[in-house]
């Protein structure tokens, strides 16, 4: 799948989080001023955080500075970390 363009790897993407009963969910690419509002209802609903990608970076294992992590600083994994450095 990596040599596969950025459409069809997000179409097969798509498809296989449909079936998943994890909590992991997929959002289609949004350019305009969704991503505080989004966030912020992420937060509401409990969640961990959100993982974003630049969309036109390719893929490719292991870390990667194209992968942008916001993290809900109130869910209880936070509240772990945070416990843990205290």
């Amino acid at each position: 799948m990596r040599d596969e363009t950025l459409q069809i790897r997000k179409l097969w993407l798509g498809k296989l989080l449909k079936r998943s009963t994890d909590g992991i969910i997929y959002n289609d690419h949004d350019a305009g001023a969704i991503g505080p509002r989004l966030f912020e209802q992420a937060c509401l609903l409990g969640l961990e955080g959100l993982g974003s990608k630049r969309r036109d970076s390719r893929y490719r294992s292991g870390p990667s500075r194209s992968w942008i992590k916001n993290k809900n600083r109130r869910h209880p994994a936070m509240m772990r970390v945070k416990d843990a450095h205290s």
